[in-house]
């Protein structure tokens, strides 16, 4: 199997605090692989770091066998990277649609000088990423709230959005932090079923996520941190029975109902 994703040694240091501690991790293309472990662990910091929004202490990131550690974000994202956030991050005043457009901005080609200069190349641009954010949006079966401000849609469906805008980026990576933080089961389930249909048409996934119901049910591989250091990793159903996870994170309760099943 290829590697898309490769990180070897990474260290983040927060004034003495190591957040995270020599962590290495190796993601196989057309996989979904999640992120597991406590609060606090270094999760979201792990996904930081590789996306370019914190700089690294020590270690490498390979993204198809390219370093791309303490690049800026832009370029990160440019390389076919993308991500949603634990804490949406919305434009509260703009609809669905001008929501996922500005996503898109990243990909676009013009400035403000341009913009003066060609403003007829702008507009085509615009009318091109409008259509795209319509695509994106029938696929993800939200094109009829499209023109919705995104404050007066429901929580779950605010979720989708930013998933939505993260694909505007067109990417063949894309990180999810907490994707299904805040959902109800049934809300889970309608958006496990829209994320396996991004996997299956060609986007690997890398996820942090709590809820064990949507890590189990469609990871290939799991890696368990607990105080920034790798514990533990595998399959479902290796995490499931490791002791260690359990221990440190799972619980005993985990422990009975994986052996009573």
């Amino acid at each position: 199997m290829e590697t898309v994703l490769k990180v070897e040694n990474l260290t983040k240091n927060f004034s003495g605090l190591v957040a995270v501690n020599n962590l290495s991790i190796e993601m196989e293309k057309h996989t979904i692989h999640a992120l597991i472990g406590p609060n606090g662990s270094g999760k979201s910091t792990t996904i930081n770091l590789i996306t370019g929004f914190h700089k690294t202490t020590s270690g490498t990131v390979k993204y198809l066998g390219e370093e791309i550690q303490n690049r800026p974000i832009y370029e990160i994202s440019r390389k076919g990277i993308s991500r949603t956030f634990q804490n949406l991050k919305l434009f509260k005043s703009l609809t669905v649609l001008e929501n996922l457009m500005v996503g898109g901005h990243a990909k676009t080609q013009q400035g403000i000088i341009d913009f003066i200069i060609n403003p007829f190349k702008a507009k085509r641009e615009e009318k091109q990423l409008k259509e795209k954010a319509e695509e994106i949006l029938n696929t993800l079966g939200m094109y009829h709230l499209r023109n919705e401000n995104i404050g007066n849609i429901a929580y779950g469906r605010q979720k989708v959005t930013e998933l939505g805008r993260a694909l505007m980026c067109d990417p063949s990576l894309l990180f999810l932090d907490e994707p299904a933080a805040g959902l109800n089961p049934t809300e889970r389930a309608e958006f496990v079923s829209i994320l396996l249909k991004v996997f299956d048409s060609g986007i690997d996934l890398f996820l942090i996520e709590h809820n064990m119901d949507v890590v189990m049910n469609i990871s290939n591989k799991i890696t368990v941190i607990n105080f920034g250091t790798k514990i533990a990793e595998g399959s479902p159903d290796e995490i499931q029975h490791d002791p260690q996870v359990i221990s440190a994170y799972l619980g005993d309760k985990y422990r009975t109902n994986t052996q009573a099943g």
